[in-house]
Protein backbone atom coordinates (compact mmCIF):
# COMPACT_ATOMS: atom_id res chain seq x y z
CA UNK A 1 0.00 0.00 0.00
CA UNK A 2 1.46 3.39 -0.95
CA UNK A 3 1.87 6.08 1.67
CA UNK A 4 0.79 9.49 0.51
CA UNK A 5 0.05 12.68 2.19
CA UNK A 6 -3.35 11.49 2.90
CA UNK A 7 -2.20 7.96 3.82
CA UNK A 8 -4.13 7.77 7.06
CA UNK A 9 -7.36 8.35 5.21
CA UNK A 10 -6.56 5.61 2.68
CA UNK A 11 -5.89 3.04 5.44
CA UNK A 12 -9.11 3.93 7.22
CA UNK A 13 -11.17 3.45 4.08
CA UNK A 14 -9.52 0.07 3.41
CA UNK A 15 -10.30 -1.17 6.93
CA UNK A 16 -13.95 -0.04 6.59
CA UNK A 17 -14.39 -1.89 3.32
CA UNK A 18 -12.89 -5.11 4.75
CA UNK A 19 -15.09 -4.87 7.88
CA UNK A 20 -18.28 -4.28 5.89
CA UNK A 21 -17.58 -7.27 3.66
CA UNK A 22 -16.97 -9.48 6.72
CA UNK A 23 -20.23 -8.38 8.33
CA UNK A 24 -22.18 -9.13 5.16
CA UNK A 25 -20.62 -12.60 5.07
CA UNK A 26 -21.56 -13.32 8.73
CA UNK A 27 -25.14 -12.06 8.35
CA UNK A 28 -25.61 -14.29 5.33
CA UNK A 29 -24.98 -17.46 7.37
CA UNK A 30 -28.20 -17.18 9.47
CA UNK A 31 -27.95 -19.41 12.57
CA UNK A 32 -31.32 -20.55 14.01
CA UNK A 33 -33.06 -22.93 16.46
CA UNK A 34 -36.44 -23.48 18.18
CA UNK A 35 -37.80 -23.56 21.71
CA UNK A 36 -38.78 -26.99 23.02
CA UNK A 37 -41.53 -28.08 25.44
CA UNK A 38 -41.24 -31.62 26.76
CA UNK A 39 -43.09 -33.69 29.34
CA UNK A 40 -41.01 -34.81 32.30
CA UNK A 41 -39.45 -38.20 31.64
CA UNK A 42 -39.75 -37.97 27.85
CA UNK A 43 -37.23 -36.95 25.16
CA UNK A 44 -36.33 -33.47 23.92
CA UNK A 45 -34.57 -32.68 20.64
CA UNK A 46 -32.51 -29.52 19.99
CA UNK A 47 -31.66 -28.54 16.41
CA UNK A 48 -29.00 -25.92 15.54
CA UNK A 49 -29.42 -24.94 11.86
CA UNK A 50 -27.13 -22.88 9.67
CA UNK A 51 -28.01 -21.36 6.32
CA UNK A 52 -25.17 -20.74 3.84
CA UNK A 53 -22.47 -22.20 6.12
CA UNK A 54 -18.87 -21.50 5.07
CA UNK A 55 -17.41 -24.46 6.99
CA UNK A 56 -17.66 -22.64 10.32
CA UNK A 57 -17.78 -24.89 13.39
CA UNK A 58 -21.15 -25.49 15.16
CA UNK A 59 -21.39 -26.37 18.83
CA UNK A 60 -24.14 -26.77 21.45
CA UNK A 61 -23.85 -25.45 25.03
CA UNK A 62 -26.00 -26.22 28.09
CA UNK A 63 -27.56 -23.51 30.36
CA UNK A 64 -24.28 -23.45 32.31
CA UNK A 65 -22.47 -22.80 29.00
CA UNK A 66 -20.73 -26.15 29.09
CA UNK A 67 -20.10 -27.67 25.68
CA UNK A 68 -22.43 -30.57 25.00
CA UNK A 69 -21.30 -31.19 21.38
CA UNK A 70 -18.45 -29.63 19.43
CA UNK A 71 -19.19 -30.59 15.85
CA UNK A 72 -19.88 -34.34 16.25
CA UNK A 73 -17.83 -34.80 19.44
CA UNK A 74 -19.43 -34.84 22.90
CA UNK A 75 -17.12 -33.44 25.58
CA UNK A 76 -19.87 -33.53 28.25
CA UNK A 77 -20.03 -36.84 30.13
CA UNK A 78 -23.81 -37.14 30.12
CA UNK A 79 -24.93 -40.12 28.09
CA UNK A 80 -28.51 -38.86 27.93
CA UNK A 81 -27.33 -36.51 25.16
CA UNK A 82 -27.06 -38.30 21.85
CA UNK A 83 -26.11 -37.06 18.38
CA UNK A 84 -29.01 -37.36 15.97
CA UNK A 85 -27.56 -35.55 12.94
CA UNK A 86 -24.42 -33.63 12.07
CA UNK A 87 -23.71 -31.83 8.78
CA UNK A 88 -22.44 -28.48 7.55
CA UNK A 89 -25.97 -27.09 7.98
CA UNK A 90 -27.25 -28.77 11.13
CA UNK A 91 -26.30 -30.10 14.53
CA UNK A 92 -29.21 -32.07 16.06
CA UNK A 93 -28.96 -33.54 19.58
CA UNK A 94 -31.51 -35.50 21.66
CA UNK A 95 -31.89 -35.48 25.43
CA UNK A 96 -33.68 -38.48 26.95
CA UNK A 97 -35.45 -38.85 30.32
CA UNK A 98 -35.82 -35.11 30.78
CA UNK A 99 -36.10 -33.85 34.34
CA UNK A 100 -36.83 -30.47 35.86
CA UNK A 101 -33.08 -29.86 36.32
CA UNK A 102 -32.66 -29.94 32.53
CA UNK A 103 -34.92 -26.91 32.07
CA UNK A 104 -33.22 -23.70 30.88
CA UNK A 105 -31.68 -21.90 27.89
CA UNK A 106 -29.44 -23.91 25.56
CA UNK A 107 -27.06 -22.13 23.17
CA UNK A 108 -26.36 -22.93 19.53
CA UNK A 109 -23.00 -21.31 18.67
CA UNK A 110 -21.41 -20.78 15.26
CA UNK A 111 -17.63 -20.14 15.28
CA UNK A 112 -17.35 -17.01 13.22
CA UNK A 113 -15.65 -13.76 14.08
CA UNK A 114 -17.44 -12.63 16.14
CA UNK A 115 -19.30 -15.89 17.04
CA UNK A 116 -23.03 -16.15 16.36
CA UNK A 117 -25.45 -17.51 18.94
CA UNK A 118 -29.07 -18.71 18.88
CA UNK A 119 -31.07 -19.76 21.95
CA UNK A 120 -33.37 -22.73 22.53
CA UNK A 121 -35.41 -22.65 25.76
CA UNK A 122 -36.38 -26.06 27.08
CA UNK A 123 -39.57 -26.04 29.15
CA UNK A 124 -40.30 -29.15 31.18
CA UNK A 125 -44.00 -29.94 31.64
CA UNK A 126 -45.16 -31.86 34.70
CA UNK A 127 -48.70 -33.28 34.46
CA UNK A 128 -50.92 -33.13 37.55
CA UNK A 129 -51.88 -36.24 39.44
CA UNK A 130 -55.38 -37.69 39.25
CA UNK A 131 -57.90 -35.07 40.36
CA UNK A 132 -59.48 -35.44 43.77
CA UNK A 133 -63.20 -34.66 43.86
CA UNK A 134 -65.18 -34.21 47.05
CA UNK A 135 -68.60 -32.93 48.08
CA UNK A 136 -69.91 -31.09 51.07
CA UNK A 137 -72.58 -33.77 51.59
CA UNK A 138 -73.34 -37.07 49.92
CA UNK A 139 -77.13 -36.58 49.82
CA UNK A 140 -78.92 -33.25 49.41
CA UNK A 141 -82.63 -32.34 49.43
CA UNK A 142 -84.18 -30.54 46.47
CA UNK A 143 -83.98 -26.77 46.66
CA UNK A 144 -80.86 -26.83 48.85
CA UNK A 145 -77.33 -25.78 47.89
CA UNK A 146 -74.32 -28.06 47.93
CA UNK A 147 -70.60 -27.50 47.27
CA UNK A 148 -68.27 -29.68 45.23
CA UNK A 149 -64.47 -29.35 45.20
CA UNK A 150 -61.90 -30.60 42.70
CA UNK A 151 -58.12 -30.52 43.29
CA UNK A 152 -55.27 -31.08 40.81
CA UNK A 153 -51.89 -31.36 42.55
CA UNK A 154 -48.21 -31.24 41.53
CA UNK A 155 -48.36 -29.78 38.03
CA UNK A 156 -46.16 -27.42 36.05
CA UNK A 157 -47.43 -25.09 34.81
CA UNK A 158 -50.63 -24.68 36.82
CA UNK A 159 -53.61 -26.62 35.46
CA UNK A 160 -57.05 -25.19 34.84
CA UNK A 161 -60.31 -26.84 35.91
CA UNK A 162 -63.69 -26.88 34.16
CA UNK A 163 -67.02 -28.20 35.47
CA UNK A 164 -69.75 -30.08 33.56
CA UNK A 165 -73.19 -31.24 34.73
CA UNK A 166 -74.31 -33.59 32.00
CA UNK A 167 -73.92 -31.52 28.83
CA UNK A 168 -74.10 -28.19 30.69
CA UNK A 169 -70.88 -26.32 31.51
CA UNK A 170 -70.73 -24.69 34.94
CA UNK A 171 -68.36 -22.15 36.45
CA UNK A 172 -66.44 -22.73 39.66
CA UNK A 173 -64.12 -20.55 41.73
CA UNK A 174 -60.45 -21.51 41.26
CA UNK A 175 -57.42 -20.94 43.51
CA UNK A 176 -53.74 -21.66 42.62
CA UNK A 177 -50.97 -22.39 45.13
CA UNK A 178 -47.26 -22.74 44.25
CA UNK A 179 -45.17 -25.18 46.29
CA UNK A 180 -41.53 -24.85 47.29
CA UNK A 181 -40.30 -26.99 44.38
CA UNK A 182 -41.98 -24.88 41.73
CA UNK A 183 -45.01 -27.14 41.39
CA UNK A 184 -48.61 -25.91 41.46
CA UNK A 185 -51.75 -27.11 43.23
CA UNK A 186 -55.08 -25.94 41.80
CA UNK A 187 -58.43 -26.17 43.60
CA UNK A 188 -61.85 -25.31 42.14
CA UNK A 189 -65.07 -24.99 44.15
CA UNK A 190 -68.54 -25.30 42.62
CA UNK A 191 -71.70 -24.25 44.46
CA UNK A 192 -74.87 -25.76 43.06
CA UNK A 193 -78.58 -25.51 43.93
CA UNK A 194 -80.19 -28.84 43.12
CA UNK A 195 -83.66 -29.89 41.99
CA UNK A 196 -85.31 -33.30 41.67
CA UNK A 197 -84.27 -33.37 37.99
CA UNK A 198 -80.63 -33.39 39.17
CA UNK A 199 -81.02 -36.74 40.92
CA UNK A 200 -78.58 -39.14 39.25
CA UNK A 201 -77.03 -36.39 37.08
CA UNK A 202 -73.25 -36.78 36.49
CA UNK A 203 -71.03 -33.89 37.57
CA UNK A 204 -67.46 -33.88 36.21
CA UNK A 205 -64.39 -31.76 36.89
CA UNK A 206 -62.13 -31.71 33.81
CA UNK A 207 -58.42 -30.91 34.02
CA UNK A 208 -56.84 -28.87 31.20
CA UNK A 209 -53.04 -29.08 31.02
CA UNK A 210 -50.59 -29.17 28.08
CA UNK A 211 -48.98 -32.35 29.40
CA UNK A 212 -52.13 -34.45 29.66
CA UNK A 213 -55.49 -35.09 27.97
CA UNK A 214 -58.81 -36.53 29.13
CA UNK A 215 -58.04 -36.19 32.80
CA UNK A 216 -61.20 -35.86 34.88
CA UNK A 217 -63.11 -36.99 37.94
CA UNK A 218 -66.85 -37.63 38.14
CA UNK A 219 -69.57 -38.31 40.66
CA UNK A 220 -73.36 -38.56 40.53
CA UNK A 221 -75.70 -36.28 42.46
CA UNK A 222 -78.13 -37.88 44.88
CA UNK A 223 -81.13 -35.64 45.45
CA UNK A 224 -84.05 -36.27 47.82
CA UNK A 225 -87.42 -34.87 46.72
CA UNK A 226 -91.01 -34.90 47.94
CA UNK A 227 -93.60 -37.24 46.39
CA UNK A 228 -95.18 -36.79 42.99
CA UNK A 229 -98.84 -37.94 43.06
CA UNK A 230 -101.22 -38.76 40.19
CA UNK A 231 -104.70 -40.37 40.36
CA UNK A 232 -105.69 -42.67 37.50
CA UNK A 233 -109.26 -43.94 36.86
CA UNK A 234 -108.79 -47.67 36.36
CA UNK A 235 -112.53 -48.43 35.91
CA UNK A 236 -114.78 -47.56 34.17
CA UNK A 237 -112.99 -46.39 31.04
CA UNK A 238 -115.63 -43.80 30.14
CA UNK A 239 -118.26 -41.85 32.07
CA UNK A 240 -119.13 -42.83 35.62
CA UNK A 241 -122.85 -43.72 35.75
CA UNK A 242 -125.30 -44.68 38.45
CA UNK A 243 -125.17 -48.34 39.37
CA UNK A 244 -121.64 -48.86 38.08
CA UNK A 245 -118.45 -49.43 40.09
CA UNK A 246 -115.51 -47.02 40.41
CA UNK A 247 -111.85 -47.96 40.86
CA UNK A 248 -109.12 -45.34 41.33
CA UNK A 249 -105.36 -45.94 41.55
CA UNK A 250 -102.91 -43.48 43.13
CA UNK A 251 -99.51 -43.52 41.38
CA UNK A 252 -96.78 -42.16 43.68
CA UNK A 253 -93.08 -41.46 43.10
CA UNK A 254 -90.51 -39.83 45.38
CA UNK A 255 -87.09 -40.16 46.99
CA UNK A 256 -87.12 -41.74 49.44
CA UNK A 257 -90.14 -43.77 48.34
CA UNK A 258 -93.26 -42.43 50.12
CA UNK A 259 -93.99 -44.49 53.23
CA UNK A 260 -97.57 -43.34 53.76
CA UNK A 261 -100.47 -43.09 51.24
CA UNK A 262 -104.00 -42.12 52.32
CA UNK A 263 -107.38 -41.35 50.71
CA UNK A 264 -109.97 -38.80 51.80
CA UNK A 265 -113.02 -37.00 50.48
CA UNK A 266 -112.73 -33.23 50.58
CA UNK A 267 -115.44 -31.58 52.74
CA UNK A 268 -117.20 -34.89 53.42
CA UNK A 269 -116.70 -38.50 54.47
CA UNK A 270 -115.99 -41.24 51.97
CA UNK A 271 -119.00 -43.55 51.34
CA UNK A 272 -119.38 -46.16 54.07
CA UNK A 273 -118.86 -49.15 51.77
CA UNK A 274 -115.71 -47.74 50.11
CA UNK A 275 -112.82 -50.21 50.03
CA UNK A 276 -109.32 -48.68 50.31
CA UNK A 277 -106.32 -50.95 49.78
CA UNK A 278 -103.01 -49.10 49.87
CA UNK A 279 -102.96 -46.90 46.78
CA UNK A 280 -106.31 -48.21 45.40
CA UNK A 281 -109.84 -46.96 46.12
CA UNK A 282 -112.96 -48.94 45.14
CA UNK A 283 -116.63 -47.85 45.29
CA UNK A 284 -119.43 -50.11 44.03
CA UNK A 285 -122.96 -49.24 42.92
CA UNK A 286 -122.40 -45.52 42.37
CA UNK A 287 -125.12 -42.96 42.93
CA UNK A 288 -125.21 -39.18 42.75
CA UNK A 289 -124.78 -38.74 46.48
CA UNK A 290 -121.16 -39.85 46.00
CA UNK A 291 -120.32 -36.81 43.87
CA UNK A 292 -117.37 -34.83 45.22
CA UNK A 293 -113.59 -34.45 45.30
CA UNK A 294 -111.52 -37.46 46.32
CA UNK A 295 -107.90 -36.82 47.32
CA UNK A 296 -104.82 -39.09 47.49
CA UNK A 297 -102.14 -37.85 49.90
CA UNK A 298 -98.54 -39.19 50.03
CA UNK A 299 -95.63 -38.19 52.24
CA UNK A 300 -91.95 -39.00 52.82
CA UNK A 301 -89.07 -37.54 54.79
CA UNK A 302 -88.84 -34.52 52.49
CA UNK A 303 -92.47 -33.42 52.35
CA UNK A 304 -96.09 -34.13 51.43
CA UNK A 305 -98.05 -33.90 48.16
CA UNK A 306 -101.52 -34.82 46.87
CA UNK A 307 -103.69 -35.12 43.77
CA UNK A 308 -107.47 -34.64 43.45
CA UNK A 309 -110.13 -36.56 41.48
CA UNK A 310 -113.55 -34.98 40.94
CA UNK A 311 -116.34 -37.59 40.79
CA UNK A 312 -119.54 -36.75 38.88
CA UNK A 313 -122.05 -39.56 38.56
CA UNK A 314 -124.19 -39.47 35.39
CA UNK A 315 -127.63 -40.99 34.91
CA UNK A 316 -127.78 -44.69 34.06
CA UNK A 317 -128.14 -45.35 30.31
CA UNK A 318 -131.74 -45.77 29.04
CA UNK A 319 -133.13 -47.92 26.15
CA UNK A 320 -135.18 -46.13 23.43
CA UNK A 321 -137.94 -48.27 21.68
CA UNK A 322 -137.09 -49.03 18.07
CA UNK A 323 -139.43 -49.29 15.00
CA UNK A 324 -140.78 -52.79 14.08
CA UNK A 325 -138.64 -53.50 11.06
CA UNK A 326 -136.31 -56.19 9.79
CA UNK A 327 -133.82 -53.59 8.62
CA UNK A 328 -131.15 -53.78 11.34
CA UNK A 329 -129.46 -50.66 10.02
CA UNK A 330 -132.38 -48.63 11.36
CA UNK A 331 -131.74 -49.95 14.84
CA UNK A 332 -128.47 -48.07 15.17
CA UNK A 333 -128.55 -45.54 17.97
CA UNK A 334 -126.98 -42.27 16.85
CA UNK A 335 -127.11 -40.62 20.21
CA UNK A 336 -123.64 -39.71 21.49
CA UNK A 337 -122.61 -41.33 24.71
CA UNK A 338 -124.82 -44.45 24.57
CA UNK A 339 -122.20 -46.74 22.98
CA UNK A 340 -122.18 -50.43 22.00
CA UNK A 341 -124.45 -51.83 24.78
CA UNK A 342 -127.48 -49.81 23.48
CA UNK A 343 -126.96 -51.18 19.92
CA UNK A 344 -127.00 -54.74 21.22
CA UNK A 345 -130.41 -54.14 22.98
CA UNK A 346 -131.97 -52.89 19.73
CA UNK A 347 -130.72 -55.95 17.85
CA UNK A 348 -132.32 -58.27 20.41
CA UNK A 349 -135.62 -56.41 20.25
CA UNK A 350 -135.62 -56.53 16.45
CA UNK A 351 -135.01 -60.28 16.51
CA UNK A 352 -137.86 -60.90 18.95
CA UNK A 353 -140.28 -58.81 16.87
CA UNK A 354 -139.30 -60.71 13.72
CA UNK A 355 -139.92 -64.08 15.41
CA UNK A 356 -143.33 -62.97 16.71
CA UNK A 357 -144.39 -61.69 13.29
CA UNK A 358 -143.29 -64.93 11.66
CA UNK A 359 -145.26 -66.99 14.21
CA UNK A 360 -148.39 -64.92 13.63
CA UNK A 361 -148.06 -65.30 9.88
CA UNK A 362 -147.68 -69.09 10.15
CA UNK A 363 -150.77 -69.31 12.39
CA UNK A 364 -152.86 -67.33 9.90
CA UNK A 365 -151.82 -69.62 7.04
CA UNK A 366 -152.74 -72.80 8.98
CA UNK A 367 -156.15 -71.44 10.03
CA UNK A 368 -156.88 -70.32 6.48
CA UNK A 369 -156.18 -73.75 5.06
CA UNK A 370 -158.30 -75.42 7.71
CA UNK A 371 -161.38 -73.30 7.07
CA UNK A 372 -160.97 -73.67 3.31
CA UNK A 373 -161.24 -77.50 3.54
CA UNK A 374 -164.45 -77.48 5.63
CA UNK A 375 -166.32 -74.68 3.89
CA UNK A 376 -170.14 -75.26 2.89
CA UNK A 377 -171.39 -78.54 4.51
CA UNK A 378 -172.25 -80.16 7.77
CA UNK A 379 -174.23 -83.33 8.69
CA UNK A 380 -177.80 -83.49 10.15
CA UNK A 381 -179.04 -86.08 12.54
CA UNK A 382 -180.55 -88.09 9.65
CA UNK A 383 -177.15 -88.66 8.21
CA UNK A 384 -175.89 -90.94 10.90
CA UNK A 385 -173.32 -93.39 9.64
CA UNK A 386 -171.56 -90.81 7.60
CA UNK A 387 -168.36 -91.88 9.21
CA UNK A 388 -168.49 -95.13 7.19
CA UNK A 389 -169.50 -93.53 3.87
CA UNK A 390 -167.24 -92.25 1.17
CA UNK A 391 -169.27 -89.07 0.66
CA UNK A 392 -172.39 -87.31 1.98
CA UNK A 393 -174.88 -88.88 -0.54
CA UNK A 394 -173.81 -92.44 0.28
CA UNK A 395 -174.00 -91.66 3.97
CA UNK A 396 -177.68 -90.67 3.65
CA UNK A 397 -178.61 -93.74 1.59
CA UNK A 398 -176.78 -96.13 3.95
CA UNK A 399 -177.82 -94.40 7.13
CA UNK A 400 -179.42 -96.46 9.89
CA UNK A 401 -183.21 -96.56 9.39
CA UNK A 402 -182.88 -94.81 6.05
CA UNK A 403 -184.97 -95.51 2.83
CA UNK A 404 -183.64 -96.28 -0.63
CA UNK A 405 -186.00 -93.96 -2.40
CA UNK A 406 -185.73 -91.28 0.20
CA UNK A 407 -185.16 -87.92 -1.41
CA UNK A 408 -181.68 -86.54 -0.77
CA UNK A 409 -181.66 -83.78 1.72
CA UNK A 410 -178.93 -81.17 1.86
CA UNK A 411 -178.49 -78.13 3.92
CA UNK A 412 -175.91 -75.52 3.27
CA UNK A 413 -174.05 -73.54 5.76
CA UNK A 414 -173.25 -70.12 4.61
Amino acid sequence: MAITGNGSLTISLSVFVISAAFLLKVEGQNLGTDNVSVIEGEMATISCRVKNNDDSVIQLLNPNRQTIYFRDVRPLKDSRFQLVNFSDNELRVSLSNVSLSDEGRYVCQLYTDPPQEAYADITVLVPPGSPIMDSQEDVVSEGNETELTCTAMGSKPAASIRWMKGEQELTGKMTVDETYDGMFTVTSRLRLTVSKEDDGAPVSCIIDHPAVKDLQAQRYLEVLYQPEVKIVQAFPEGLTREGENLELTCIVNGKPQPHQISWLRVDDDVPSHTVITGSDLFIENLNKSYNGTYRCVASNAVGEAYDDYILFVYDAPTTIPTPTTLNLDNTQDSRAGEGAPQKIDHAVIGGVVAVVMFAILCALIVLGRYFARHKGTYFTHEAKGADDAADADTAIINAEGGHNNTEEKKEYYI
